[in-house]
């Protein structure tokens, strides 16, 4: 089925593409779209080169492989490959939203690489160039400082979002949706914490963008049980 998407300038096609083979699936009660089928590179890349131009496709590729260098064998919370993460990030853009805009594809693929690898900003920008840092440096949670509580600088680094560029906002919303479309997957009570957070601080920047819209808010549908007597937490 194709999304009807607003065309919003450079990197945005009309419409989204229609999902092919395993990669579709559907949530729990079948309302919100999951994005689990590029976990295999080969694969999303063949893919990835029927829908954007061959210079953006070597520029993710080029990202693919400077992320899993530096990410080595870091696995999710789950147990999963930590590129595992990317790649879904990655698919929920192209396949999902419908974005080419190589800078934010990049950015996508690397937003974790300075946050959770000794990679620093420099080395993106020297390697990506000064945008795709720029982007990734909007989605990194700083380091507390002296005296500064961990949770404290998670929910102060969310609330700085809304004020955030709109190419970064569409990296921090796939980041986001990877996260939270297998949710179930986690313990109980981390279920209950992230939902809550992702209500609080990431749908609102979900309004800004239509497909984002519609699909957080199936995804808040399928998951509305877990809102119970929780405050938005930090990580």
């Amino acid at each position: 089925m194709l999304h009807p998407h607003q065309c919003s300038g450079r990197g945005r096609w009309p419409w989204a593409p229609a999902r092919r083979g395993g990669g579709q699936g559907r949530g729990q009660n079948g309302r919100v779209e999951l994005f689990v089928g590029w976990h295999d590179w080969s694969r999303a890349e063949a893919e990835l080169r029927r829908v954007v131009p061959a210079a953006t496709a070597a520029e993710v590729a080029a990202a693919v492989r400077f992320a899993t260098a530096w990410h080595g064998d870091q696995r999710r919370p789950t147990g999963a490959p930590y590129l595992d993460h990317l790649l879904e990030a990655l698919e929920v853009l192209v396949r999902g939203a419908g974005v080419t805009d190589p800078d934010v594809l990049c950015a996508a693929v690397l937003h974790d690489v300075v946050e959770d690898t000794p990679c620093s900003m420099a080395e993106i920008g020297a390697a990506f160039g000064a945008q795709v840092a720029e982007l990734v440096g909007w989605v990194t949670i700083p380091e507390p400082g002296p005296g500064e509580a961990k949770r404290d600088v998670k929910l102060a680094y969310l609330g700085r979002l809304r004020h955030a560029p709109a190419q970064a906002r569409l990296v921090k919303l796939a980041d986001r949706a990877s996260n939270v479309q297998t949710l179930r997957n986690l313990a109980p009570e981390r279920q209950r914490y992230y939902f809550a957070q992702t209500v609080t601080y990431i749908v609102p920047l979900a309004a800004m963008d239509p497909w984002f819209a519609r699909w957080y808010a199936a995804w808040q549908q399928d998951f509305a049980d877990l809102a119970e007597r929780e405050d938005a937490p930090g990580r």
